[in-house]
């Protein structure tokens, strides 16, 4: 009597998959049934049909199953995938099976039973044999048990499952692995893989070519001495006698078997690094004595990583790794810790998924990423990508820096001889040396012809732009008396020769001297507008020939002219109209009215109403009331605002020298010209 069982899926040739209600008959009763007459199970409905030449009636099948002999061996709750090996005996097994002669009439047909777990495992090993073996794609691989309902794979923890891989994960994980040279399957070595992956042997699984993920040695002596130094270190604090040493502790000095082979199997398989992530149970000078560098790296059981941590750890291993070197993890059982960071660096340089990465490691060492670590690496896996991308945009822009480089040279330019060249001009004075050919040529040394042209460039003053801040100091002038176009003749006085100084730029505005080096004869003016009135008022008070005498006399002490001509009374032609102010009224009115439709259109340059030393429009204050003849009295007669601010603008006269106006900063007035009189 047959035993019903679930149809047939067809892999492709001559595989099948099927399962049968628990617990599942032996695979020598189900070969006998097959021998009887007539006998014909379900198939499900496929695309590619069998390459036996037979039909479905009289085709003969040969049914096989791996629940017995292939057995998940489980942490707590964990119940597959089953390990690399196990995969490799798988394939071998089937391999076999399709490679004998005997069958080859015969469609073989791999059985589990119903059971949750098992079915799931037996589905995973004919989807890897049928990617790994024929070298199918995982989607192709998959699509003839995606009809099917399986059990979700789970971590090693003792709760409820919150984060579940499927089938699917676990071909990608591995697919992926295979195609970034990760995983060979004919290069695995199964003896090293199970001899290794015992706890008393060293506990430790080759995760890629570049990872070894590892338990944490235990040194037992180690530890006794430390815990011994800490006592000694707290006795010693509080005072009280320190404990009886151990005297035969140097002769008890014998590392574990798993220490010991572990040392010498990571020495002779190029280990350059091994991180720990976890407390410290031996002496990290036992691997740097063998030229292994250590790294620690530590954080909680059970927790997952900070992001500088997961940085660390990447840019360490990866430096290693491009070296070809090979990377040792390990945490207290180098499951969840452990495999939470080489996870990260899967994603970060691969492209893999979370999930396909949890499930490839689970392939290769059960067990890996445990509890909230699993979402945790579903969470970061974007920002680790993002890490990714911008890691290689700044790696081929400096490869593209470096390739540039080495092909764009710059030309040096012969050395030249000790030579000194000085350009002089009104500002600038440029000295270059030039270097001899015994001493080191620079990189590049401009010619003397450029030079040159660059310190000519650089003499040429700006024009001149209004100045929101205060500038250098400089001499202040009368732009009425130097820009107005409307230019009387002086008044019978010969022409004076005026020293004047060219305005320099302003990184040479040091101080308000005059310049020796510019100087220019120019015959003093006066504007019709403001001497006017004193013409008029000088015939009929001083006679012609006082005033050449005066002029006379100015000229031979030496004394620079003031812009305005002096009188043959000594005091100039504007005290003289102030003095007159009470019988030409109406004609100062007419003046003032002129000066305000000046058509000159040079903004003023006069004096600002602030201090000699202060940057502020805070001024002092002068009486009101005039002085006879005095300074103050040209002030009076010059406008309302030289009334009360005199004593910041004009220096006061002595007996030798003549009042003038103190040399101010340049700054952007806002009084018009025609609302200034120097």
């Amino acid at each position: 009597m047959a035993i019903e069982c679930e149809p047939l899926c067809h892999f492709g040739g001559r595989l099948y998959f099927t399962t049968f209600p628990q617990p599942a008959p032996r695979p020598e009763y189900l070969n006998h049934i097959t021998t009887e007459a007539g006998y014909a199970p379900p198939l499900r409905r496929s695309k590619e049909p069998s390459t036996s030449g037979v039909s479905d009636e009289d085709a003969k099948y040969y049914y096989f199953t791996i629940d017995d002999q292939l057995v998940y061996l489980s942490f707590f709750e964990d119940w597959g995938p089953l390990n690399l090996a196990m995969v490799y005996k798988a394939c071998i097994l089937i391999h076999e099976l399709l490679q004998d002669e005997t069958l080859a009439s015969h469609r073989l047909v791999l059985y589990s039973s119903t059971d949750p777990r098992r079915k799931a495992n037996a589905a995973l090993l004919m989807c890897l044999y049928v990617m790994i073996v024929q070298q199918r794609p995982p989607w192709e691989a998959f699509h003839p048990i995606a009809e099917l309902e399986f059990m979700p794979f789970r971590d090693a923890g003792r709760g409820r499952s919150d984060f579940n891989l499927s089938i699917q994960d676990c071909l990608w994980g591995l697919y992926k692995a295979m195609q970034n040279g990760l995983c060979d399957m004919n290069e695995f070595d199964i003896e090293d893989y199970e001899y290794y992956e015992k706890v008393e042997n060293g506990d430790w699984n080759w995760l890629t070519p570049n990872f070894i993920a590892f338990a944490s040695p235990v040194d037992p002596y180690w530890i006794k001495r430390e815990k011994e130094k800490q006592q000694e270190e707290e006795q010693v604090g509080t005072g009280a006698p320190s404990p009886a040493k151990s005297g035969n502790l140097a002769l008890q000095r014998k590392l574990p078997t798993p220490f010991l082979n572990c040392l010498d199997y990571f020495e002779k398989q190029n280990v350059k690094l091994v991180v720990r992530l976890n407390n410290a149970l031996y002496d990290r000078q036992l691997f740097l004595e063998r030229g292994i560098n250590h790294y620690d790296l530590y954080f909680d059981d059970g927790t997952n990583p900070t992001d500088e941590i997961v940085r660390k750890f990447i840019d360490m291993a990866d430096d290693i790794i491009e070296a070809g070197g090979v990377v040792a993890v390990h945490c207290k059982a180098g499951l969840g810790r452990t495999g939470t960071l080489i996870g990260a660096y899967l994603i970060w340089k691969y492209g893999f998924t979370a999930t396909e990465a949890i499930a490839f490691m689970r392939i290769v060492r059960p067990g890996s990423v445990v509890g909230p670590q699993q979402q945790y690496m579903y969470l970061k896996q974007l920002e680790w990508c993002k890490w990714s991308a911008f890691d290689e945009i700044k790696r081929s822009q400096s490869a593209t820096i470096i390739a540039t480089t080495a092909i764009v040279t710059p030309a040096t330019p012969p050395a030249e001889t000790d030579e000194e060249m000085e350009v002089t001009n009104d500002t600038v004075t440029a000295i270059i040396v030039e270097s001899t050919a015994s001493e080191p040529v620079p990189p590049v040394t401009p010619s003397r012809h450029v030079a040159r042209a660059a310190a000519q460039a650089g003499a040429i003053s700006p024009p001149g732009q209004p100045r929101k801040t205060p500038a250098a100091k400089r001499v202040a002038s009368d732009s009425d008396l130097e820009d107005s176009e409307d230019v009387l003749p002086a008044l019978n006085v010969a022409p004076a020769v005026v020293r004047r100084t060219r305005a320099k730029p302003a990184s040479a505005r040091s101080a308000p001297t005059r310049s020796s080096t510019s100087m220019e004869q120019r015959p003093a003016r006066v504007t019709r507008s403001a001497a006017s009135a004193a013409v008029r008022k000088v015939g009929a008070v001083l006679g012609a020939a006082k005033l050449s005498k005066t002029n006379a006399n100015t000229t031979a002490t030496g004394q620079a002219p003031n812009k305005i001509p002096r009188l043959a009374n000594g005091t100039t032609a504007r005290s003289t109209a102030a003095a007159a102010k009470d019988t030409s009224s109406a004609e100062n009115a007419n003046t003032t009215r002129r000066l305000r439709q000046s058509p000159s259109p040079t903004p003023s340059r006069l004096p600002t109403l602030t201090h000699k030393r202060g940057y502020t429009n805070t001024v002092s204050t002068v009486p009101a009331s005039p002085v006879k003849g005095g300074v103050r009295s040209a002030v009076a007669a010059a406008g309302a605002w030289m009334t009360n601010n005199a004593a910041g603008v004009v220096v006061p006269g002595t007996k030798s020298e003549r009042p003038g106006l103190r040399p101010t900063r340049r700054r952007r007035s806002s009084f018009s010209a025609a609302d200034v009189v120097a």
